[in-house]
C-alpha cells in the first residue's frame, strides 16, 4: 500500500499541475480581452493588459513551463478571432515566454524573494528588449498591410514629434512601455503570491 501510495502522489500533483495551469492560461485569457488604450501615452492602436500576470504565478508555483503553458493557452485561445493573422498572437507568445521563462527558473533553483524579484526584472528587461526586434520584423510588417508606415509614425509623432522612423518608435515607446508592463505584473504577483500561493499548489489544508 505504501508504494501504491507513493506513485499515485505524484500522478495527483501532475493532475492539479495540469488542471491550474489551465485555470490559469484561462484567467489570461480573460486579461487578455480586458485590454485598454493608454491615452497621451502610446499610440491607441497599442493596448495595455495584465495577461502575463497569471503566466507569472504559474512559473512561480509549477515551475516555468506552466508559466509557458499559460503564455500559450491564452494565445491559442486568442487565434480565435486574431486580427492579425496569428501575427499579433506569435509574438505575444514569444514576448510572454521571454518574461517567465528567467523568473521561472531562477526562482526554482533557489526559492527565495529575492531571487524571484531578481528572474522577474530580468524577465521584464529581456521581454522590453526583445518586444523591439519582435514588433519590428514580426508585428509592423503585418500591421502596414492595413495601416501605412506614415500613418503608424504619424501615430507616434502626436505624442513625440522626434520620431523619424520605426526603430526611433519601438525604442522610445514600445520598449519602456513593455518593461513597465512587466513591472506591473511583478508588483501585482509579490503583493498577492503568499496568499495564493497555498491555493495553486494545493497546500492550503
Amino acid at each position: 500500500m505504501t508504494g501504491e501510495t507513493m506513485t499515485m502522489r505524484p500522478q495527483k500533483v501532475q493532475i492539479r499541475t495540469i488542471a491550474v495551469t489551465g485555470m490559469l492560461g484561462a484567467l489570461a485569457t480573460i486579461l487578455m480581452f480586458l485590454e485598454f488604450p493608454v491615452p497621451m501615452i502610446m499610440p491607441p492602436f497599442i493596448k495595455f493588459d495584465f495577461s502575463e500576470l497569471p503566466a507569472l504565478l504559474a512559473a512561480y508555483a509549477m515551475g516555468p513551463v506552466s508559466g509557458i503553458a499559460v503564455c500559450f493557452i491564452k494565445n491559442a485561445i486568442n487565434l480565435l478571432h486574431t486580427q492579425t493573422g496569428g501575427v499579433g498572437e506569435l509574438s505575444n507568445f514569444i514576448l510572454g515566454v521571454c518574461f517567465v521563462l528567467p523568473a521561472g527558473l531562477i526562482y526554482k533553483k533557489k526559492k527565495t524573494q529575492k531571487r524571484a524579484l531578481l528572474g522577474a526584472l530580468l524577465g521584464a528587461v529581456l521581454m522590453a528588449v526583445i518586444s523591439v526586434f519582435s514588433n519590428y520584423f514580426i508585428v509592423y510588417p503585418v500591421y502596414t498591410n492595413f495601416m501605412s508606415m506614415d500613418a503608424i509614425l504619424k501615430a507616434y509623432r502626436v505624442i513625440n514629434g522626434n520620431v523619424s522612423n520605426l526603430w526611433d518608435a519601438l525604442i522610445w515607446f514600445n520598449m519602456p512601455f513593455t518593461f513597465v508592463k512587466g513591472l506591473c505584473s511583478v508588483l501585482i504577483t509579490f503583493l498577492i503570491y503568499k496568499r495564493v500561493s497555498p491555493i495553486l499548489k494545493g497546500t492550503n489544508r
